[in-house]
């Protein structure tokens, strides 16, 4: 994900989830993420621009229906006709927002996997976050998001018709084996998401979007995450010992990654 506040189809923007036990959840994530002398989130969720990029909430009788996984929004050409395409294509429909004369605004939807996600429309570029002149500065915001699956074919297809997205190759190998994942590109041609077979390094991960969160002490906050109750599933390191990033699971379960930022 090249620039994460770029109004663009396919460009995914921001994610939230509802949980149980919010303020354990809320102390979990705001110690894990707010590590390093000048951290990337701040205590209250906040990126360090004062950027809601991540929303935790309640789970209210409201959000009963959502599975327990961190939902990204991702920006579509048209909510209706994407919502329409997802239903076609053995997708269901969790929630469906529209305004007053009956449009549709956003939708949260689940695919064949039972995988969430929220669709929205292409943001405005004055309703981005400014990066403050510096867009090299280390900001808080999603890195990457991927859905390891069994079916990444039919995955992909559903959603480079759902969402609008695009196909690339990546050329991967197990046991000696070739194959492809697939990066899901926006309309601007450059990566947005990932698509995976599950088998070699992403066997056993859950069929949900995993959401990549920097930090700017993944080591201190991996020791964080122990302290307040998660765990870690699986530490990726660099040929120079340092992380590449490791995938947690919060206190009530919930699967992400932390990477370095």
């Amino acid at each position: 994900m090249n620039d994460p506040f770029i109004p663009r189809v396919g460009g995914i923007l921001s994610a939230d989830i509802a949980v149980p036990e919010h303020e354990r959840e809320l102390r979990f994530y705001s110690r894990v993420l707010s590590t390093g002398e000048h951290p990337l989130w701040r205590e209250d969720l906040m990126n360090n621009l004062g950027s809601p990029i991540i929303g935790l909430g309640e789970r209210t009788t409201e959000y009963a229906d959502f599975p327990l996984q961190w939902m990204p929004h991702i920006q579509v050409a048209d909510v209706a006709a994407s919502v329409e395409h997802a239903l076609d294509l053995n997708g269901k429909e969790l929630m469906h927002g529209k305004d007053d004369a009956g449009r549709s605004q956003w939708a949260v939807l689940l695919d064949p996997n039972g995988a969430a996600f929220g669709i929205i429309p292409v943001v405005p570029a004055e309703a981005l976050p400014s990066t403050q002149g510096n867009s090299s500065a280390p900001v808080g915001c999603i890195a990457w998001v991927d859905l390891t699956v069994s079916n990444a074919p039919s995955t992909r297809d559903f959603y480079s018709q759902v969402i609008g997205w695009s196909v690339e190759d990546v050329e991967m190998e197990d046991s000696g084996e070739r194959y492809a994942d697939y990066n899901m590109l926006g309309d601007d041609g450059n990566p947005a998401a990932g698509v995976c077979h599950a088998r070699g390094g992403n066997l056993g991960l859950p069929p949900v979007w995993m959401i990549y969160l920097p930090v700017r002490d993944l080591s201190e906050s991996l020791r964080r995450v122990r302290e307040e109750g998660g765990k870690i599933i699986k530490e990726s390191t660099e040929t120079d010992g340092g992380y590449a990033y490791a995938i947690i699971q919060d206190p009530m379960g919930v699967t992400l990654a932390l990477a370095p930022g």
